[in-house]
């Protein structure tokens, strides 16, 4: 057994939902001596440049997960604003990007999962996206956490999914097939002036939570899938570069756009590092 293949086996084997809720536990203890270190620890560990935050103090935060969930400077990532443009939604990396085909999202070199499956099983809203194209962004724990628009959009649903939490890294992705497809997310749809459009935040081990800017945490929830229907409503409208939700503790954002809608930026493929709001792809 290789390395990598010993990595997914003990994420298999891990009590994943258990761990989480332990460490969600210390991520939100306010005690000094405990968030802080965790916080310092942490900060050395992956090297995070605090002179990006808005409050560069580490110490200063309520707790753990107060500053894993950090503000970054504005001015250190502007939105791309071409009328026709599309932003990227996160600081990370590509894990991959290009076309739905068949119903299928290339997770890993020689490895696909369903968009069907991806989408909490419902055939109806995953024909909006069949032909369409997709763009995975990975966020590494030093990355700024919180998901932003790449267009302007009304909110037309929420589905919440309940599933497994193994890690989304770029091993796993090689290693476990349909990992995205069967861990713990939140699809958010909204309608824009490319059509439809899904950002889809998966959560991952040790993710404590997912949270939305209308709805605030939805997960963890409970073992059911649940729907909230917004068509009916005309004030959830986010623009784009506004953020929309956040992890606590690192995750992945997949991005869905319907058949013809979208280009991608030629300069993206997998591991191309990408900021919050740089231009990420342009409206046919």
């Amino acid at each position: 057994m290789t390395k990598d293949q010993l990595f997914a086996f003990a994420q298999q084997i891990t009590p994943q939902k258990t761990l989480s809720r332990v460490i969600g536990k210390i991520a939100e203890c306010e005690t000094s001596w405990v968030k802080n270190t965790f916080i310092t620890q942490f900060i050395k560990k992956y090297q995070v440049d605090m002179s990006q935050a808005i409050n560069s103090d580490p110490l200063s935060y309520r707790n753990f997960n107060d500053f894993f969930t950090r503000a970054i400077r504005p001015e250190l990532r502007p939105i791309s604003e071409e009328s026709n443009s599309i932003a990227c939604p996160a600081d990370g990396a590509i894990s991959q990007l290009g076309d739905i085909e068949h119903g299928t999202i290339l997770q890993a070199k020689g490895h696909h999962y369903s968009l069907t499956s991806l989408l909490g099983g419902d055939a109806a809203l995953s024909d909006q996206f069949l032909g369409g194209s997709f763009a995975t962004v990975y966020l590494s724990p030093k990355d700024y956490h919180r998901v932003h628009m790449p267009l302007t959009g009304k909110l037309t649903k929420m589905i919440h999914i309940p599933g497994k939490l193994f890690s989304v890294n770029k091993v796993t992705a090689e290693q476990i097939p349909s990992v995205f497809a069967r861990n713990e997310r939140t699809v958010c749809l909204f309608d824009t002036e490319a059509g439809p459009m899904a950002v889809i935040l998966v959560g991952a081990m040790i993710v404590a939570s997912i949270e939305t800017v209308w709805a605030g945490q939805v997960t963890p929830f409970n073992k059911n899938v649940v729907t909230w229907d917004y068509s009916a409503l005309n004030d959830v409208v986010i623009k784009k570069g506004e953020e929309m939700g956040r992890f606590k503790l690192g995750s992945t954002a997949i991005v869905l756009f319907g058949k013809d809608a979208v280009n991608w930026e030629e300069s993206l493929q997998a591991e191309t590092p990408t900021t919050m709001g740089m231009p990420f792809g342009t409206i046919k």
